[in-house]
């Protein structure tokens, strides 16, 4: 594809320019780990960007029509370029593949402002950082953060293979050593690390913040159960699967608001039904996490499958990018 090809793909529809969305230059790529690679993303030029804080995300359009999020990997302060780290993914839908295999030093790229669904609360006692894999992206963000804030935390990253790791010299630096643990269990179970050891000395009033595959954050969700409201938080970009143990069934989800009445199927979210009757949502992550489809839930049993909502709001609202029904209607305000 020339680059010109490239420049037509990448531009914002009218839509996305509209959101203020931004034409960047890659100005640096580099494989930082196996089938990670690392892209710093500037203005063509030079000039200061939107800012990033620790957790932020930016939508690129992919080569081959996908949206994808990654996190911005920058330091505190950094302006002048976004650095966003892609796992290529070989059984995906394509949009990670196109980015590593297609683009190069000096293309273009189509790129949204920042957004930040899983921001860092600002003076809480002590933070505790987990990432599995790729998840690394978001943590890295948040350890430089309250390393440079002399913040109290500790970091947890959990890989298989050492070469599989990103930003592992960066968490042997001096300034983030003494606080990160990077575990590799080179595939065997018997070298699995011992989460549930290491979160009994996980603080009360902790902030704990969990980014990686959805078996991580399972675990660390169960081992959480019964920290204060408000202090655990996720991240996934829905790059998991739906968790085992939830089966699909069939229901039909009511709008307060119209009285309509819509057929929800299995293999279809809420969320993908309302799009079909052209029921305009908010949403993002789409994967249970950021909570920008969270619904008011008037009505109904909800099958909760987020991972935002405490177990006190599960009567009376619901994540309708992932969570389904145990009742043969739900009733929702929209």
């Amino acid at each position: 594809m020339s680059k010109e090809e490239l420049a037509s793909v990448m531009a914002p529809d009218p839509s996305t320019a509209q959101s203020g969305w931004m034409s960047l230059e890659v100005v640096g790529k580099r494989c930082i780990a196996s089938d990670v690679h690392l892209f710093e993303l500037a203005r063509s030029g030079g000039g200061a960007l939107p800012p990033a804080e620790p957790g932020s995300h930016i939508t690129l359009l992919t080569p081959n029509g996908l949206t994808r999020r990654y996190s911005v990997c920058n330091r505190p302060g950094e302006t002048a370029v976004y650095r966003i780290a892609v796992k290529r993914e070989e059984n995906g839908l394509g949009g990670s593949r196109s980015l590593v295999d297609q683009v190069q030093p000096g293309d273009p790229v189509s790129v949204s402002p920042p957004s930040n669904y899983f921001p860092l609360v600002p003076g809480a006692p002590s933070y505790w950082l987990i990432a599995g894999g790729i998840g690394i992206t978001p943590i890295l963000s948040m350890a430089r953060a309250l390393q440079q804030q002399g913040a109290a935390f500790r970091l947890l990253y959990l890989t298989q293979m050492p070469e599989s790791a990103a930003f592992r010299e960066e968490l042997q630096a001096p300034d983030l050593i003494d606080h990160a643990t990077v575990h590799h269990n080179h595939a065997d179970p018997a070298r699995r690390f011992d989460l549930a050891a290491a979160m009994q000395a996980c603080p009360a009033d902790a902030h704990l913040y969990c980014c990686g595959p959805r078996r991580l954050m399972d675990a660390v969700k169960e081992l959480a159960r019964g920290r204060p409201s408000g202090t655990v938080h996720f991240e996934d970009f829905g790059t998991s699967e739906v968790a085992e143990g939830h089966t699909d069934i069939p229901f039909k989800v009511r709008i307060s608001k119209t009285g309509q009445l819509l057929d929800v199927p299995c293999g279809k979210s809420i969320l993908d039904v309302l799009r079909e009757a052209r029921v305009l949502v908010p949403s993002s992550c789409e994967s249970g996490t950021c909570g920008s489809c969270r619904t008011r839930l008037v009505a109904g049993v909800a099958d909760h499958r987020d991972y935002v909502l405490d177990e006190d709001q599960h009567d009376s609202e619901i994540m309708i990018c992932v969570s389904r029904a145990k009742s043969s209607v739900l009733e929702i305000d929209i």
